[in-house]
């Protein structure tokens, strides 16, 4: 049984759809992109510490054709993100028992809902999304006011796992909060996480901000 789930929300430019360490796509559409190889589908085949450095160069080189600069937040606009989250999760009754803000992507550890984990990955990045902007903070926002469309921040998918036990669900959890650290990072505590004291006491809910 599904318990629980651990997404990765990448932002615009992370991970790339022929990147050598797998990736979610079928095609490379951008012609551009094309030349640094064909879509690499097995997604998680290698880490990134795994790679050559002629591997990291290609990287390097096939985001300099992107049509924007890959994302990267400053610690105000994870801030940013961090407020459009606790909205999410107060909003819709989510539980969330691990969340890391990183520069480039976020690890969340879900417990299931009601709402698919696609829906709730959607609405999560959707009022992270409305918060940056609300607070001038989002990348893509011009220095001068502005009404129209910006390019998302977002890839277009998600990476997921599914939870089935509590160990699985404990393991996710200390990953994420262990992420930051790997990239020299303090640990992060946000409000909106509920701590996981085992399935026998339910997902239960808690007030955020």
């Amino acid at each position: 049984m599904i318990h629980g789930y651990h997404i990765i929300l990448p932002f615009y430019g992370f991970w790339l759809p022929n990147d050598p360490r797998g990736s979610w796509s079928d095609f490379v559409w951008k012609w551009e992109l094309a030349r640094f190889g064909r879509a690499a589908k097995d997604l998680g085949r290698r880490t990134f510490d795994q790679l050559t450095p002629h591997e990291i160069q290609q990287q390097t080189d096939a985001r300099a054709v992107l049509n924007y600069s890959p994302v990267s937040l400053t610690g105000t606009q994870a801030l940013s993100v961090a407020k459009g989250f606790a909205f999410r999760v107060l909003r819709s009754s989510y539980t969330v028992w691990a969340c890391a803000i990183l520069p480039e992507h976020v690890h969340v550890v879900l417990a299931r809902h009601t709402y698919p984990v696609e829906q709730m990955a959607k609405l999560l990045k959707a009022s992270a999304t409305y918060h940056l902007r609300h607070e001038k903070q989002h990348p893509f926002q011009p220095d001068s006011p502005d009404t129209k469309p910006l390019r998302s921040v977002w890839a277009e998918s998600q990476w997921k796992v599914y939870l089935n036990n509590e160990e699985h669900i404990e393991t996710a959890i200390r990953y994420v909060e262990e992420n930051p650290g790997r990239e020299g990072k303090p640990c992060q505590t946000w409000s909106f996480v509920t701590p996981f004291r085992g399935l026998q006491y339910g997902h239960g809910h808690v007030t955020y901000y």
